[in-house]
């Protein structure tokens, strides 16, 4: 059997953060340009720059912040709260491939009846 485990964080009622959004980010950082971010992810600018707007307006702090003037003129750069963004998503994004993994090795509802009931043990630990 094969299980596959799609997630996105909310917040505000609002998907706050998912792979695509995650994507743009780590585009952002590689360019330094929301133009070329989106351009990379074959999106409208527009999009790209709603999706930063949103992102920016649910967190803690602002995540991408442009950069004004220098020499090549100016740009856009992820802030601290962007790249801790990448970091942690990056890490759930892990653990939620693990549990994958662990349901996939299951060959009827029976087995991974009991791998479900074990993960639910162990995560009841942790609150």
């Amino acid at each position: 059997m094969r299980v596959f485990i799609r997630f996105w964080i909310t917040k505000e009622n609002k998907n706050f953060l998912g792979k695509g959004k995650v994507e743009l980010l780590e585009h952002i950082k590689a360019t330094g340009s929301i133009s070329k971010a989106a351009k990379n992810m074959q999106m409208s600018y527009k999009a790209a720059w709603d999706s930063i707007d949103m992102m920016n307006h649910l967190s803690v702090g602002a995540m991408v912040e442009s950069v004004s003037g220098g020499k090549g003129g100016g740009g856009t750069k992820l802030t601290a709260q962007g790249e801790r963004a990448i970091v942690v998503f990056k890490k759930l994004e892990r653990v939620i491939a693990q549990i994958e993994g662990a349901m996939c090795a299951s060959e009827d509802f029976d087995s991974l009846e009991q791998k479900i009931i074990l993960l639910e043990k162990q995560l009841t630990n942790l609150s």
